[in-house]
């Protein structure tokens, strides 16, 4: 293989008639010029410069192979730009991977104006409630919502937005229930919960910061919050769900929230990276843009029933 340097130092010593010249130009000892041009010789088998001491010329073959050299530093010098493009603007395409829940609510209407802003940017967004490795599975980024820490691990974690649950339930199945004013009085109702571990019971943190498990025996579980949203909605009972996903059938009139000063989950939203030295320009704008973006569409104001 060619040494890019050793070609770079020949086309400069033909450019410039000589080795004294060359070295004068470059700040480079006119021996070494001499010795990186034999060493390139020798790898090709073939003389490119006649060296006498009365005159200076390329061979034949040396005055040909200066034409390639041009091209090779030419393709050089475009691939270097290439790549202090990408580090410096946003380009490219960023892998992410985020729940079916956040791809809908959270993002449909962020990633548009990202793209937007950035068009020079490609995004490869795939909604998946499978925990994935990123890194085997090529990811640049993740979405991930969660209650507790996350787990240790060699991933890159930012936080980027609160998400707090609440409580919710139709009007039709409060006027059939009759009105929750008191937390622990959800035992006795029907209740839609998530399908995961604990839950048999709901923590909730009063306006206060007091914290009250209360038992619950969930009519419907399910590992999808929009199935959980349509079951509240169609009058089965109560679901804890973050706010944010519930502001619209709010707004309908199709959802209450009840206990509007008790919140059933903390959560929160991070974004995960496989690194953190080298992320390329386009993976850093996208998150620092969530990081900005995500709180405004997740902010969720508690209210009583007017």
């Amino acid at each position: 293989m060619l040494e890019l340097k050793d070609v770079y130092f020949f086309v400069q010593v033909v450019d410039r008639g000589g080795f004294t010249s060359a070295g004068r130009t470059l700040r480079v000892p006119k021996s070494t010029l001499s010795h990186r041009v034999r060493e390139l010789e020798s790898m090709l088998g073939v003389r490119l410069i006649n060296r006498t001491s009365r005159q200076f010329g390329t061979t034949d073959v040396g005055a040909e192979f200066y034409h390639y050299a041009l091209q090779i530093l030419q393709s050089a010098d475009i691939a270097e730009e290439f790549v202090r493009q990408r580090l410096n603007e946003p380009s490219g395409t960023v892998r992410i991977t985020t729940a079916v829940e956040i791809a809908q609510f959270a993002l449909k209407d962020l990633i548009p104006v990202f793209l937007n802003r950035y068009p020079k940017v490609r995004i490869v967004e795939i909604a998946t409630d499978r925990l994935v490795d990123m890194v085997a599975e090529g990811f640049d980024l993740a979405l991930r919502g969660h209650v507790a820490s996350l787990q240790n691990s060699t991933l890159v974690h930012r936080g980027i937005a609160s998400v707090p649950w609440y409580l919710f339930a139709s009007p039709t199945y409060l006027n059939q229930a009759g009105d929750i004013t008191d937390p622990r009085a959800l035992s006795s109702h029907s209740t839609l919960a998530m399908d995961r571990h604990g839950a048999e019971m709901w923590g909730l943190k009063g306006p206060s910061g007091h914290e009250l498990d209360v038992p619950i025996e969930p009519r419907f579980l399910s590992n999808n919050m929009i199935a959980l949203k349509e079951a509240a909605c169609a009058d089965l009972g109560v679901a804890a769900l973050p706010g944010y996903m519930c502001r619209q059938e709010i707004e309908d009139g199709r959802l209450r929230q009840i206990l509007p000063g008790w919140m059933a989950a903390d959560a929160r939203m991070s974004a995960l990276m496989p690194y953190r030295n080298g992320l390329l320009p386009a993976v850093r704008a996208l998150v620092d843009f969530l990081a900005m973006e995500v709180p405004k569409v997740t902010a969720f104001t508690p209210r009583a029933h007017d």
